[in-house]
């Protein structure tokens, strides 16, 4: 093992012009062949449009495993530009650690707002770096990197990323147009930052290979090269290798990491693939694999959980940009959640049971789901959430994925100058639907019910135990197949449908064990509450 090189991808995320290029400059020793803004269009307007990736390397902490060899932090500088979400998001899924950039002038905006949601969902550390430093004056500097450090403390202490170091730096001192001869400030303090925090991650090779590409070019006379990040298993040279979107499979002819060849690579290495020659334009992102690996699915369904800073209800039937990996489609969703009996059953992890019976939900159920007005009506005890609830996602165009991959639905067509979170829920995919008409032949299975209310009147008393019931159903209604149904009175009690009466629809109604203390010709409502198991399914 002597040598050996463990790979950690660090994600450099924050607003537009906070300095996340120059930061990523002033780290790194290797770039790759996308970095550091390389694209005319980048260079041009000054501001990153893509994912960028270099390095830097140090030595193996001491306690990391035998043999001698190399920590590479591998640095995937995210746009900040609020557009350019879509691949920020893309960006996210393949680190394990992330820097979120702050101008220390300016503190938290928009897309540092946006990026902090990001990492929760997708990564476990945070270094917050209060960037440009230099542009406060020398004797009002600490005072201001005090006062922001506070701030963003202050900001962190509700996420899970409460406590997480903050440090100032100024990665390029007098901004861009300054001499490259100015030394940045704070880096070698960064560097020895980022060392006490990583993990060395626990790196599986076994499984089908699968890596997320997110730049394709060709090189005349070799081939088309794929650069990604290996997401799960490992690749050799000479293995054939399958481009899901293009359903074409072509063999490994040379790999590279960081400029050097290398005979193999697995799950965590940042990885150049070249193979036969292919039209580059074609793949620009997305996900290559062990041949059939990997499905195309036309819908899925997903655990979900609302985003806190996303304003609003999350309405079934309405449209989200669902982002399923690299890939970011238009989706319909339909939520749905335990029987309220089972709101308080533990989640379930990785597994989805198709033998239970679920509630279907007009929105997503949270505290923020029902307005203080409803609540004022209503004279029940104050509503309890499920543990764990569920959406049915419908997309406009099939998406490629791996099985149990993160899902991210946004409202990205919100104007991108407003001060709102756009991210709205994210959730794990647990079955996605291959087959192109799974109304048919899949949802039939979902069993998702959604419960019926009903009133009626009480015509008249039989006895103490007995009450005549009408105006709940039809003349033409079999009323056999609603006996046993629960009903509750107005007047306080609760009985049990118990027979039809007469041919009109009327109905006999039991209360078992109470005396009824309403009187005849008083009107008195009757509310039908059947269990979810007993009504109709409403899927397609």
């Amino acid at each position: 093992m002597a040598g050996r090189r463990v790979n950690v991808n660090v994600g450099v995320l924050g607003h537009i012009d906070s300095g996340k290029t120059a930061l990523a400059r002033a780290l790194s020793t290797t770039a790759s062949t996308a970095a550091f803004d390389k694209q005319p269009q980048s260079r041009e307007r000054g501001i990153t449009l893509d994912l960028g990736f270099s390095c830097f390397a140090v030595p193996l902490p001491a306690g990391a495993g035998a043999g001698a060899g190399q920590l590479q932090f591998t640095l995937v500088d995210c746009p900040g530009h609020a557009s350019l979400i879509r691949t920020i998001i893309g960006g996210a899924q393949i680190i394990d650690l992330m820097m979120l950039v702050i101008d220390v002038t300016k503190g938290m905006q928009t897309q540092s707002a946006e990026c902090l949601v990001i990492g929760q969902i997708a990564c476990q550390k945070l270094i917050v770096v209060l960037n440009k430093i230099d542009l406060l004056t020398e004797e009002k500097r600490q005072a201001a990197i005090d006062k922001m450090t506070k701030k963003m403390q202050k900001t962190l202490e509700n996420t899970k990323f409460r406590g997480s170091p903050i440090i100032p730096v100024a990665a390029k001192p007098g901004g861009p147009e300054a001499p490259e001869t100015e030394t940045p400030q704070g880096i070698s303090e960064l560097i020895e930052l980022l060392k006490s925090q990583a993990s060395i991650p626990t790196r599986d090779p076994s499984g089908p290979f699968l890596m997320a590409v997110d730049h394709c070019f060709s090189i005349k006379g070799q081939g088309t090269v794929m650069t990604g990040t290996i997401l799960s298993g490992s690749v050799n040279l000479g293995d054939s290798v399958e481009i899901p979107a293009l359903k074409v499979v072509k063999k490994v002819k040379s790999m590279q990491m960081f400029h050097t060849p290398v005979t193999s690579a697995m799950q965590g290495d940042r990885l150049g693939i070249c193979v036969t020659q292919f039209d580059p334009k074609l793949l620009e992102r997305g996900l290559v694999c062990t041949p059939e690996s990997l499905h195309t699915i036309h819908a899925a369904i997903v655990s979900v959980k609302k985003i806190p800073y996303f304003r609003g209800a999350l309405q079934t039937k309405a449209k989200f940009h669902i982002t399923v990996g690299h890939e970011t489609v238009m989706g319909r969703v339909m939520f749905f959640s335990p029987a309220p009996d089972q709101f308080d059953c533990e989640p379930l992890e990785e597994a989805f049971d198709f033998g239970k019976e679920y509630l279907y939900q007009e929105q997503y159920l949270s505290k923020d789901s029902t307005t203080a007005e409803e609540d004022k009506k209503s004279d029940q005890p104050v509503e309890k959430w499920p543990k764990q609830q569920w959406a049915l996602l419908e997309f406009e165009k099939p998406v490629t994925c791996p099985k149990l991959c993160l899902v991210i639905g946004s409202k990205l067509d919100t104007d991108i100058l407003a001060n709102t979170c756009r991210l709205a829920f994210h959730g794990i995919m647990l079955q996605g639907l291959e087959d192109k008409n799974y109304t048919e032949t899949f949802l039939p299975k979902l069993k998702v019910y959604k419960l019926k209310h009903k009133e009626g009147h009480v015509e008249r008393v039989i006895d103490d135990y007995s009450v005549i019931g009408r105006s709940l159903f039809k003349k033409e209604t079999n009323i056999q197949i609603f006996v046993g149904l629960k009903v509750r009175l107005s007047s306080g009690e609760s009985g049990i449908i118990e027979s039809g009466f007469g041919q009109s629809g009327k109905f006999k109604i039991r209360i078992p064990g109470e005396c009824c203390s309403f009187q005849e010709g008083i009107q008195t409502r009757i509310c039908e509450i059947p269990p979810p198991y007993l009504v109709l399914l409403i899927l397609r």
